[in-house]
Parts: C-alpha cells; sequence; structure tokens
C-alpha cells in the first residue's frame, strides 16, 4: 500500500524533479512539467464511476500513449482506471492504496521519461528509486 510520502520519495529520486501543488494538490515535476499529480476525483468523475469509484487517494500520472493507458487499464482494473475528463489524453488514474512499491516505481518512472526533455534522458535515464 503506497502513501504520497512513497510517491515523493520515489518521484523525487528521479533526476531533475521537483515538488508543487496546484489547486491545492500536490505535483511532481520534472524541468517544470508535471508527471505525477494528486488528483481527487470530482463529483462528475464519482457519478461517471458510480459504484466503481474510489473512496481513498488518486494519482494521475502520464503514460506513453492512450495505448498504454488502455493496457494498463485492461490489465489491472482494480489499480488502473480513467474518467471521460481524460479522454484522448495519456493519463491514467491510479488507486494510490493499491500500488505496491515496484508498481509505483514504473509508473513515476515512464511518467517521467513522458515528460522529460530528450537531452536530459540522454544525459540522465531514470534509474531504481
Amino acid at each position: 500500500m503506497a502513501t504520497w510520502d512513497d510517491v515523493a520519495r520515489i518521484c523525487l529520486a528521479l533526476p531533475a524533479t521537483s515538488e508543487g501543488t496546484t489547486r491545492g494538490w500536490r505535483q511532481w515535476l520534472v524541468q517544470g512539467k508535471g508527471f505525477v499529480w494528486e488528483r481527487p476525483l470530482g463529483k462528475k468523475d464519482a457519478a461517471e464511476l458510480g459504484d466503481a469509484a474510489p473512496t481513498g487517494p488518486v494519482v494521475a500520472a502520464y503514460v506513453p500513449d492512450e495505448g498504454a493507458k488502455q493496457a494498463l487499464i485492461a490489465e489491472e482494473p482494480e489499480l488502473y482506471f480513467t474518467t471521460t475528463h481524460f479522454d484522448g489524453y495519456p493519463i491514467v488514474l491510479c488507486r494510490l492504496e493499491e500500488l505496491d512499491g515496484q508498481s509505483l516505481t514504473e509508473l513515476a518512472a515512464e511518467a517521467w521519461a513522458c515528460r522529460a526533455s530528450r537531452r536530459l534522458l540522454a544525459e540522465r535515464p531514470p534509474g531504481p528509486a
């Protein structure tokens, strides 16, 4: 079971990252671009998801493309999900409390790689957190 402290530790271990807030929610950035962030569900999200809406914290993360997002959701629907708000965006939502350390580390590293500049990727590829 992952916590926000775990998210912070793993994200900040990646090269050129920082932590900030947007709308009062925590976010992690690489070179000023958000790659992982806290994403509480709004009323519209909760209504759309119905009984499948998580009751715990939700983390959002970039993925390489829509195909990767759909693959994660199909493989582990109890962990990964989306809402219509994110249709057309390579972003997946996750039930934070269901993430284990390895899954969180992989998710954060992939999200970081999606948002880091080519130069940074070439100079400092993400390693194990």
